[in-house]
């Protein structure tokens, strides 16, 4: 697919997000109350789920496809190994400075200490359904050992149908990739022609489901303007005046770890222009924008990385594959953000050491959180949990969590991207030695 269609696709979804943004905040100004709440709910919702939809219906045989096949054109499982390790060094390194950023900006501005005890009150009360929701969820959370266990499917097909049920999944879509991965390095230790036909099969399908992802693209403006058009319309201006402050240190910790971070591991790490990168990937963050979901921004991404990045596609389908479940540096930022404005919120000081814990946890639960819109909140109720806050504090940013969610996103994608771009640079200068 040419530069220029990709380019012209890319102004098509801004377009979308803005028109969709500004229709949503002059909806909100002039028509906002119940017939409004029910127009979002029961049409300009519904239409830009679709697109959602379509890309979800292709996530699960996209992953095995493409994690099986990455594995197999790798060819030696200790060429695999070296970059699973730098994919997951990356991944640490660039979750523990998102982390340590996000928690040094709250410590410095203190945000949670600017909101009034009333409004404090109010914001809980508005949401406290919501809320108990979130608490359930992290409630019924399994102990580590078992929830390592079922990181190794006992049943593959059941883990596929249910990887985006969180109330039936067991490992989820983690463990659909762990038994892809077991699949691809058994492939490679057949004799040679044997996996043919299974591997005709499986590319078959990778290319099937591009196709389908090529489909769900043409309709992708009208439906992220609908996204944006339900998130504006629907969000207050009151609410968003009352968590100011904590919403600049959260987008101002993403943009410097976006713009700042990345550029540094770009030019250092990955000898690639962050000018560059930016502009070649920047289709696949409008869509992490629009949708709010690393998941349904992945075929974007594996296609932005092979077209525009230039990388090769057997390092890019696996970093970039594992990445969106399991490399999530935004949601680890907003996390730890998230986590210190509510201790604030109600007065629980924290030492270093338990800040140091909590940043721990972040990584840890930026790692198991799903890349679908809202899966970190569960997450940051269980740490709430761990440090003593009341886990129904976290009804005080529902409320504008769905734009932050939507920023975070963007980090998530643009930190798979990232760290593709470095393993690659990493495997090539292997492959030149």
């Amino acid at each position: 697919m040419s530069y220029a269609h990709n380019s012209r696709r890319s102004l098509w979804i801004l377009i979308g997000l803005v028109v969709g943004a500004v229709a949503g905040v002059i909806a909100q100004v002039w028509f906002g109350g119940p017939a409004l709440d029910a127009t979002v709910a029961n049409v300009i919702k519904p239409i830009g789920s679709v697109f959602l939809r379509i890309i979800f219906m292709v996530v699960v045989p996209l992953i095995i496809s493409a994690i099986v096949l990455g594995v197999v054109e790798m060819g030696d499982p200790r060429r695999l190994g070296r970059v699973g390790l730098r994919a997951v060094a990356m991944t640490l390194l660039l979750s523990g400075l998102s982390v340590v950023l996000g928690l040094t900006l709250v410590n410095v501005f203190a945000p949670g200490k600017r909101i009034p005890h009333e409004v404090r009150d109010k914001l809980i009360a508005s949401y406290t359904v919501q809320a108990g929701d979130k608490i359930k969820a992290a409630e019924s959370a399994k102990p580590l050992s078992q929830t390592l266990l079922d990181l190794i499917p006992t049943n593959p097909l059941e883990e596929s149908v249910n990887a985006f049920n969180p109330d039936k999944a067991n490992g989820g879509l983690i463990a659909v990739m762990i038994f892809s991965l077991f699949l691809g390095v058994a492939m490679t230790m057949l004799t040679p022609g044997t996996d043919a036909p299974l591997r005709s099969l499986l590319e078959a399908i990778f290319r099937v489901c591009l196709q389908i992802i090529d489909f769900a693209m043409i309709l992708a403006p009208v439906c992220v303007a609908c996204l944006s058009f339900s998130l504006m319309a629907t969000t207050g201006w009151e609410l968003l005046h009352s968590l100011l402050a904590y919403f600049l240190v959260v987008v101002g910790g993403m943009a410097l770890h976006q713009f700042g971070v990345y550029a540094v591991v770009l030019k250092v790490l990955g000898r690639k222009s962050p000018r560059a990168f930016y502009r070649e990937a920047r289709e696949a963050m409008l869509t992490a924008f629009g949708t709010s979901s690393s998941n349904a921004t992945l075929p974007v991404s594996m296609r932005v990385a092979e077209e525009e990045l230039k990388l090769p596609p057997k390092i890019s389908r696996f970093v970039l594959t594992v990445g969106a479940s399991a490399n999530q540096n935004g949601t680890a930022l907003y996390e730890g953000v998230t986590v210190l404005f509510l201790a604030q919120v109600f007065g629980v000081e924290l030492t270093l050491a338990q800040q140091l814990v909590v940043a721990l946890m972040c990584i840890l639960a930026g790692v198991g959180t799903a890349g679908v819109p809202g899966g970190s909140l569960p997450l940051v109720v269980g740490v709430l949990m761990t440090i003593h806050v009341p886990p129904q504090s976290i009804a005080i940013i529902l409320g504008i969590d769905r734009f932050l969610d939507m920023c975070r996103t963007v980090l998530n994608v643009t930190g798979d991207l990232v760290i593709a771009t470095v393993v690659s640079r990493g495997a090539a200068e292997d492959d030149a030695i």
